[in-house]
């Protein structure tokens, strides 16, 4: 099946360029069939993004995992000037459109390209990994992201998810505090779950 977790997706590009307000900031965004919520951002995101902006991070780089188009680490790269974001998916359409934004939007401290999960991504001492994972991978491929981010964490660090209740967020909240001993909801907006975990600083 061809979806927006397809590293090629099949379906015919079909571009448009749509104008949004994110928490008061303005972006223009090009998107294009095969990648996530093409038409607007998605609310879940948008409260990914409120959350993760009021979060004190230690000093350090994030990551944007599964960026689609770029939304959250674009506004990420505004919201916080001083930290370079690393952006990643698999989509290479996705990748080839949130470079694009990035020029678009004249945010420069972004580093974007592709890679299937953390399989490309070489640091290993992000002050966060913030995500809005993609949900019609499957289960299997929402609980590897939240194993593996914490081998990518520095110590303090923070793994910050979105997950709708109905979509998995009670499992995914429990794989979290199995893989970091810690877990909290820190957000809750029309069935969207934001939690996050901390790595211990041992």
């Amino acid at each position: 099946m061809d979806h927006y977790y397809s590293s090629k997706p099949s379906s015919e590009s079909h571009r448009e360029r749509i104008e949004v307000d994110l928490l008061g900031r303005r972006f223009l965004f090009e998107t294009d069939a095969g990648v996530f919520s093409k038409k607007r951002v998605d609310f879940g995101s948008e409260v990914l993004m409120a959350t993760a902006e009021n979060v004190s991070f230690p000093e350090g780089d994030l990551l944007d995992m599964g960026c689609g188009y770029g939304p959250i680490g674009l506004y990420l790269a505004k919201a916080f000037p001083n930290r370079q974001i690393e952006m990643v998916d698999i989509n290479e359409r996705a990748i080839l459109l949130a470079k694009e934004n990035a020029k678009i939007n004249t945010i420069e401290n972004v580093e974007i390209y592709a890679s299937n999960l953390f399989e490309q991504v070489e640091n290993h001492q992000f002050a966060g990994i913030i995500s809005n994972p993609p949900i019609r991978a499957g289960k299997k491929v929402v609980h590897q992201i939240l194993e593996e981010a914490h081998d990518y964490l520095m110590p303090g660090g923070s793994l910050l998810i979105v997950i709708q209740k109905k979509q998995g967020a009670p499992s995914a909240r429990k794989k979290m505090e199995d893989v970091f001993g810690n877990v909290k909801r820190v957000a809750l907006e029309k069935g969207y779950w934001v939690l996050a975990s901390t790595k211990d600083l041992k």
